[in-house]
């Protein structure tokens, strides 16, 4: 997931939809047609009755799955089975399974190449089929399964020569800004945001998946000294913007208005859910930020305007990584949960918290990480918020190994029964 870094009446997305058609004719930025309720989920009450327990499975660089590259087709496929017997035995009910990590597949995409981190090598047929192997094994469990998507992360290195001989990148040389270290699609050009639209509604299309899910990664986070070199697509498509952050929030705002607007012609009761950086603004920048003084503002400096997003209603779940101890002066979780609470108050978006289990036992984490009881005292205070309606946790490998017992200490504490279904 991301890095840490020290109103509008709501409408569902569904509400209004019309036809595919009218939606895929109709989209503009302003536009209220492109959201969805939840309807069939919910009680008489209005409210989501279900519980979410999730936890993320991260692919890029084998961060939890599969354990090294190179595996053979049967260990990798009894590698993901254990982490989907292990979610059902710590009382979860989802997993956000990442399935394009790097402008890459773990399914036999027409768009883009295999992922490396099956193989080793990128575009080498793994064997299988990963994605349709999770969803048919989850739902068998009684999990769901998020098709988790990075839009605009190319490579996780600087070097087009290392990636497969026909991948778009390749192809198509002046889609790609090299910042950091790492390759990205240029989210200013508009013949990108419909590629990376369009790959990602293959796996929509072919996949009984439950829910479409994007992490924090839109532009990338920011690079001391260095400058995201997207002049060029500036001068040709930036017209009508007061300045180039304006532009690039309204790109990031098409690709989640419009992605939305796809989910739903495309597959009707797929879920779209964020998971941004937890800090929108700080107070001191905007009135209505938050209390924190966050390293990262994610409107400024990832140009992801995410209350926009929750506010008019074109996702359905927003999960903000709220990976942060309670008391933390800069960040504190406490402050975080119900600036997020307010948020959805008079939206259909349901909220989910994202939690650092990864941090909990991590010797290089603050002292209040090395306490069992951190991670559940969180589920404790965001239980007093109403509009709070799951967690979910990052990441899969420690719901396995829970290092210091922290996620234990959860599923005894939060998670005794069974899981609503």
């Amino acid at each position: 997931m991301g890095q840490i870094g020290q109103g509008v009446g709501s409408i569902s997305r569904r509400t209004l939809m019309g036809t595919a058609a009218g939606v895929l004719a109709g989209m503009t930025v302003a536009g209220d047609a492109t959201a969805r309720t939840r309807g069939a989920q919910r009680g008489a009450s209005g409210r989501v009755a279900r519980d979410f327990r999730g936890v993320w499975l991260a692919t890029v660089s084998n961060r939890d799955w599969p354990s090294a590259p190179g595996l053979s087709a049967d260990r990798q496929r009894a590698e993901l089975l254990v982490h989907l017997d292990t979610a059902v035995e710590r009382g979860l009910r989802a997993v956000v399974f990442q399935v394009r990590p790097a402008a890459d597949a773990l399914w036999p995409s027409p768009y883009e190449p295999w992922s490396q981190w099956l193989t080793g090598t990128q575009g080498r047929d793994p064997g299988w089929d990963p994605l349709g192997t999770a969803v048919a094994e989850a739902h068998r469990r009684g999990l769901e399964l998020h098709a988790w998507f990075n839009p605009y992360r190319a490579a996780v290195h600087a070097d087009p020569a290392r990636l497969a001989v026909d991948h778009p990148a390749r192809q198509h040389p002046d889609w790609v800004v090299t910042y950091g270290g790492k390759l990205y699609y240029n989210p200013g050009l508009p013949e990108v945001r419909a590629f990376v639209q369009e790959a990602m509604i293959d796996a929509v299309r072919r996949y009984d998946i439950d829910a479409v899910h994007f992490d924090d990664y839109f532009y990338p986070y920011p690079v001391a000294g260095q400058t995201f070199d997207d002049d060029l697509a500036f001068a040709r498509h930036g017209g009508g913007h007061a300045d180039r952050a304006a532009w690039r929030r309204s790109n990031i705002d098409l690709l989640i208005q419009e992605m939305s607007g796809r989910i739903e012609a495309t597959r009707p009761g797929v879920r779209f859910g964020i998971s941004p950086f937890a800090v929108w603004r700080n107070a001191t920048t905007d009135p209505r930020g938050s209390n924190t003084a966050g390293g990262v503002q994610t409107y400024d400096d990832l140009h992801a305007d995410t209350r926009t997003w929750v506010r008019q209603g074109w996702i359905d779940h927003v999960v903000p990584q709220i990976y942060w101890h309670i008391g933390f002066k800069a960040a504190d979780y406490a402050v975080l949960v119900p600036w997020w609470n307010d948020l959805v108050q008079g939206t259909d978006v349901s909220l989910y918290i994202g939690e650092a289990l990864y941090k909990a036992g991590d010797s290089a984490q603050p002292s209040a990480w090395q306490d069992p009881a951190e991670l559940s005292r969180h589920l404790t205070l965001a239980a007093g918020y109403d509009r709070v309606e799951g967690h979910c946790f990052f990441a899969a490998r420690e719901v396995g190994a829970d290092r210091n017992g922290a996620m234990a200490r959860v599923v005894a504490d939060h998670y005794g029964g069974a899981a609503l279904r």
